[in-house]
């Protein structure tokens, strides 16, 4: 059973859409939910008021873990929730996950090789360039709380394509010491190659139907207590109304009264 965290939409608070933070920010909430894939309803919801989706994935997977009774379950996302650390969270609670990662890297941009032209052999503890140089381990340090390995050849100087590698003395690649987790994830989504069309079939409808109801001022209400409660309740009748769809009234109102 698939659950998939995603926010589609920052709704704003209609009164304060003229009122600014630092810059040109607009104030307004981010809404976070988990979308059951099989029937479509919406099993776990919250609204922040941080801007970034990158924190969010393995608290909001676990909510859903949780509402669904499921010990197993496989949260899908898109790439604006990858951060290293949460895919390891949920790897760790033995949340399975799929999402695609962000290409930030600016090599492809200069015309120069990416990493994915070099690949990790675990039994050498190193990695294999293009043109079939060992990048091998060098040392290990800790960068902003990650324990990260380097590597780089000593055959980069006197390359032949090293102009289409890099700029420096030689190439080098650093690699998490989680680093396995991140590239099951990445495997797992070349071998299931329509898992972001689930992701959209699922989690976009409820966030599109939700909007088209609450109107172009979105929230009503102000401080996020507040908007959370407003948001609890356009959440359940979308729910409401999902499971009229699936069960049909006499139904619904059976398993109400049992």
């Amino acid at each position: 059973m698939n659950a998939t965290p995603d926010k589609q939409l920052s709704l704003t608070d209609p009164d304060a859409r003229s009122m600014k933070t630092r810059g040109n920010g607009i104030v307004g909430y981010n809404v976070q939910t988990a979308v059951d894939a099989s029937h479509h309803l919406i099993v776990a919801h919250d609204v922040v008021n941080t801007g970034s989706d990158r924190s969010q994935l393995t608290r909001m997977a676990k909510q859903a873990r949780v509402a669904m009774g499921t010990g197993q379950l496989t949260a899908i996302a898109d790439r604006r929730y990858y951060k290293s650390d949460e895919i390891l969270a949920c790897e760790q609670a033995g949340i399975t996950v799929a999402l695609p990662k962000p290409q930030t890297s600016d090599k492809r941009l200069k015309g120069l090789f990416g990493r994915d032209r070099f690949h990790y052999e675990p039994d050498q503890n190193a990695y294999r360039c293009a043109a079939g140089e060992w990048l091998t381990w060098r040392f290990r340090n800790v960068e902003s709380g990650r324990t990260l390995d380097t590597y780089w050849s000593s055959a980069c100087p006197h390359c032949p394509i090293k102009a289409r590698c890099t700029t420096g003395p030689q190439r080098r690649l650093k690699r998490w010491v989680h680093e396995d987790v991140l590239e099951a994830v990445q495997a797992r989504l070349d071998a299931q190659p329509d898992t972001m069309r689930i992701r959209r079939q699922t989690a976009e409808h409820p966030f599109g139907t939700l909007k088209a109801w609450m109107g172009a001022t979105h929230f009503l209400t102000r401080t996020l207590p507040n908007v959370r409660t407003e948001m609890s309740l356009h959440v359940l009748a979308y729910n409401l109304k999902r499971v009229l769809n699936l069960l049909g009234p006499i139904a619904l109102i059976r398993a109400i009264q049992a």
